[in-house]
């Protein structure tokens, strides 16, 4: 096999007598974690090169999912109520959750480590939607200095009710959400309306969040990337990584164009920073480090609001039916995205029928007016960790990063964590964090 260096490794020296540390960093994946993280690092002054398997930036989880930038969806799963749930809808395909019972060591010591989590389900979801605050300031500043256009509303987001158990249970949680510094209330059903005249079935009460809001993480990571580029980041696309090693000097990453492909390429750099979704427990594990990720599968469904009457009739605040688990993105005048499950599967990225079908029922009941003839399905592996935070931050070796196990909730903490890390690179180097950052502490996974 041969072996071509992709590269000069620039070291870790002063520019100039008395300017900052420059790095060359790797960043692996080129997800919403990835290219924020590459943003971030750019911010810092370091030198960046991204690699991803795929041809362009955000075509596996960053593809096409809910669309929320959701601090009000903060709350960790790991309460007793998700147990009693997971046993109820076992043996219901159309469950919005759904646990393939075949033996798996990997999925079996997940869940167990989840259950373990309970005890600290309190305390990690405030440390969530903190996290998730702090992202969507940096998120939104990413966007306006950059001109990113993606479909960006800022109509809020609308947790519904159909009872009162399920509403109570729901103030409980809003109870920690606004202790983390959430501003979300309680509205009644006329309320509801006002607020989205296109919910037309009648609910017990809901919770309001104006302050969250909705996007095509797909379009934001695209841009965001182009942006990078624009900044003097390398793209390494249609690239698998095949080895991370570390050295003295740094780390070098081995990759190849494709399977077939007998040559390996190799590109050095200071450190290396792990954004690779779902694939970052393999490459932890190279690693010397366990970063216990689990695919945890997603579905959603792009309607295409083709005619006016379809147009008049999708809602455009963002809605979440808590009895369905779906929520809705209204992603510009001609797209309403439609959202839910969660699968327990392993790596299957099958595209199921009995999986999307409750996606397309739930629009035709809840928007009749909504022409449903032009559906587009799609599923995606969202990285959980089993506390529900992501992992962020230095590895046992020097050089290695993490910013991956975001969950659900990637595209709503990434602009944060992005900067976590990008500070925990700064920090190695020895150089001093930039006072425009602020503190940042939340619980992160370790």
């Amino acid at each position: 096999m041969g072996i071509v260096r992709s590269g000069k490794r620039p070291i870790w020296v002063h520019s100039n007598a008395g300017d900052p540390l420059v790095a060359h960093i790797a960043v692996i994946g080129a997800g919403i974690t990835g290219v924020t993280t590459a943003y971030a690092l750019l911010d810092r002054g370091h030198t960046v090169t991204v690699i991803d398997r795929h041809r362009y930036a955000a075509m596996e989880t960053s593809f096409a999912n809910g669309g929320q930038l959701s601090a009000s969806n903060s709350e960790v799963w790991n309460h007793p109520s998700t147990l009693i749930k997971g046993m109820k809808w076992m043996f219901d395909s159309s469950a919005p959750l759904l646990l393939n019972l075949k033996p798996s060591w990997h999925k079996y010591s997940w869940l167990a480590e989840f259950v373990a989590q309970i005890p600290n389900y309190r305390a990690n979801t405030i440390a969530t939607v903190r996290l998730a605050l702090e992202a969507r300031r940096r998120l939104f500043a990413m966007a306006e200095r950059e001109g990113i256009d993606f479909d960006l509303e800022k109509r809020g987001i609308l947790h519904i009710y159909r009872d009162k158990k399920s509403f109570e249970q729901a103030a409980a949680v809003n109870e920690m959400l606004i202790e983390g510094g959430l501003d979300r209330h309680a509205v009644t059903p006329a309320e509801i309306k006002s607020i989205e005249p296109a919910v037309t079935e009648s609910c017990y009460g809901g919770f309001f969040t104006p302050s969250d809001a909705t996007g095509d993480i797909h379009k934001f990571t695209r841009g965001l990337a182009e942006a990078c580029e624009r900044r003097g980041a390398r793209f390494i696309c249609d690239a698998s990584v095949n080895h991370i090693d570390t050295h003295d000097a740094g780390v070098s990453v081995s990759w190849s164009r494709d399977e077939s492909d007998a040559s390996t390429e190799m590109t050095d750099a200071d450190a290396v920073v792990i954004c690779a979704g779902v694939a970052s427990r393999r490459f932890a594990t190279m690693l010397g480090d366990r970063v216990n990720v689990y695919p945890v599968k997603g579905y959603s469904i792009t309607v295409q609001l083709d005619d006016q009457k379809s147009r008049d009739a999708a809602p455009w605040v963002s809605l979440l039916d808590e009895a369905a688990k779906i929520v809705t993105s209204r992603l510009g005048p001609d797209r309403l995205r439609v959202a839910g499950t969660a699968e327990f599967n392993g790596f299957n990225r099958d595209i199921r029928a009995d999986r999307v079908a409750p996606l397309v029922d739930w629009t035709r009941r809840l928007f009749p007016d909504v022409a449903t003839g032009r559906v587009v399905p799609w599923a995606g592996l969202r990285p959980m960790m089993p506390n529900m935070l992501p992992r962020v931050g230095a590895g046992r070796r020097a050089g290695v990063f993490y910013n991956t196990g975001h969950g659900h909730l990637g595209w709503t903490l990434s602009a944060a964590t992005a900067y976590l890390v990008a500070d925990a690179v700064q920090a190695a180097s020895g150089r001093t964090l930039s006072p425009a950052v602020g503190p940042l502490a939340p619980q992160i996974s370790r």
